[in-house]
Order: C-alpha cells, then structure tokens, then sequence
C-alpha cells in the first residue's frame, strides 16, 4: 500500500481536518521547544546574578554589622520612677520591673542601690552596670552622708544654705527645685497642690520618663491657675531629662497609644500613614495629620524618634 493512501478512504472535509490536526501539534511542540529553551537561559542568568549578590553578602553583612551597632547612652535618673519601657532597656526583666512598680505603690521609695537591688531582685553584675547612673533627691544623699559618717564617729556638716532645701516663707530666698527629681513632699508645698495633685503629677512624670519643659504643667487642666503658677515658679527642668523616647516609625499601635499626648485615634491615623507613605521622616509631617496636637508639637518631638 502506498504511503498515505489509507487518506483516501476519509473524505475531503475529514483529510483537511486531520492536516489541520498535523500542523497544530507541530505549532505546539515548537512553541514548547522555544519557551523551554527561553527558561534555560534565564535560569542561566539568574544563577550567574544569585552568584554575584552571593559572593557580595559577606560585604553586605559587614557593613549591616557596623551599622546596626547602637551605642545606648545612659543618663542619671532616679531609680523610684522607672518606667516599663525604661526598665526593659536597662536590662531589667518583667518580673524585676514589677517588682518595683509594686514596691512603689506602698507610698514607699528605694534610697540606695543595695535597696534597690533587693526590693527588684536584680543581678549583683546589672547592678554594678547601672547603679553609677542613680541619683536620688538631695536628702537622701546627705542623710546617707550622715549615717556613714557616724558609722566612722565623726560629725557631718550640712554646708548649705537652709533655704534651698525647705520651702521658705516671707523675704527668705527659695531655690527651685529639678521636677524630675521632685517627690510628693516637694509637690505638696506648693499652694494647691495637694496629696492627690502631687501622685497625678509623679505618675505623668512615670509614664513620660522625664518633663521636658514646665509648660507640661499646663495639662493638668484640672489644677487652679495658682497652683500651676506655683509649680512653674518653684520647679525647673534639668538639662538634658531622660525622656521614654518612641521611634514612631517602628512602634506598635499599644506604645503609640499609651503614649500620654496621643490617643488611640491618632495613633491608628499614624500607623496608616506609615503604612501608605513609608517611613515617616519628621515632626512635621505628623503634624498634618488632622488629629495631631500642634499646640505641643515643640514638646512632643522631645519624646520622639524617626
């Protein structure tokens, strides 16, 4: 039988489809071939560029090493006020913080190192690390002052003038006092402020780490004119207070709203922003954001990082 004379038995119609059917499959297995090979070649280049950025990654890590290192500064700070935040970059674990915290609520306050670590419970070794960095109110010191130098039989000498460390009356001179090293019996001697006042005061002070400036003094807005006046004259802020900074472009939206010039609404509008413009690079972009508190926006960038 000749070659493709089994064709003849179909009719015209059947033949062309089955010529048609010969010409798909050939269209089909060279697309097949074409693509495959179209693969291998990028493949090829993929792995020769993996090999480059490979052979680049030692380098890479070096430099994220480098930079990734950062240096902690530590400033003084009164060990009684501690914060969450604070404690945890010390090196403090949960346990240790609220230990403290719940040492505090008693109306009592830690006056040394040694007592600190035994009310915390914290290492001899992160004691040594932090302890250079305590510092108590003035009494406390002279008072410790005293009892060593009666341990040793001798006689202490208070040489300071008597009004800076009482509140006077009349025509004698008063010193200010740092707010941040305040406690409730320097708070309360100033005219309407009393016991309650003065806890309201140390626990904003808690929550922010430090007062930046006594214009913070007017947020208590259910304290009286004279008492906020009072405050202002009798109290100062240090150089340099160390403040519980927030990197506002990695915080999560609990820190954000915990944070006592925002709120849980501003927060969310925050977290969006980021999510939708990137990284945020400054102040003032947070302040286009219709919620913002521009009104404090000087003492709020205090407490902020990007």
């Amino acid at each position: 039988m000749k070659p493709f004379q089994f064709l003849l038995t179909f009719t015209s119609g059947q033949r062309k489809g089955i010529v048609a059917l010969f010409i798909l499959v050939i269209v089909f297995q060279a697309g097949y071939f074409i693509l495959a090979s179209s693969d291998l070649s990028t493949k090829k280049a993929q792995s020769e560029d993996e090999k480059e950025w490979l052979a680049l990654q030692p380098e890479i890590d070096a430099l994220k090493a480098k930079h990734g290192v950062r240096k902690e500064t530590i400033y003084p700070f009164n060990p009684n006020f501690i914060t969450d935040y604070k404690g945890y970059t010390l090196g403090m674990s949960v346990a240790e913080i609220d230990r403290l915290h719940a040492f505090r609520k008693t109306e009592k306050y830690v006056n040394s190192a040694e007592e600190f670590r035994k009310v915390t419970g914290i290492s001899k070794v992160l004691l040594n690390k932090i302890s250079p960095y305590f510092k108590f109110p003035d009494w406390v010191v002279e008072k410790q002052a005293k009892q060593q130098q009666s341990q040793k039989g001798g006689s202490y000498t208070d040489h300071k003038d008597k009004t800076e460390a009482t509140r006077a009356t009349g025509t004698k001179k008063v010193k200010a006092l740092d707010i941040n090293m305040a406690l409730e019996e320097d708070l309360v001697k100033v005219y309407g402020i009393g016991p309650y006042s003065a806890k309201k005061i140390l626990r904003r002070r808690a929550e922010l780490g430090a007062f930046v400036s006594m214009d913070q003094m007017d947020d208590f807005t259910d304290f009286s004119p004279e008492a906020i006046a009072g405050l202002k004259k009798g109290f100062f802020t240090g150089a340099r207070p160390d403040v519980s900074s927030i990197n506002v472009n990695t915080a999560s939206l609990q820190q954000l709203s915990r944070f006592p010039y925002f709120n849980k609404s501003l927060a969310k509008a925050i977290i969006t922003k980021r999510s939708m413009d990137g990284k945020i690079s400054g102040i003032d972009e947070l302040s286009k954001i219709n919620e913002f508190p521009v009104d404090k926006i000087k003492i709020i960038a205090l407490y902020l990082e990007f």
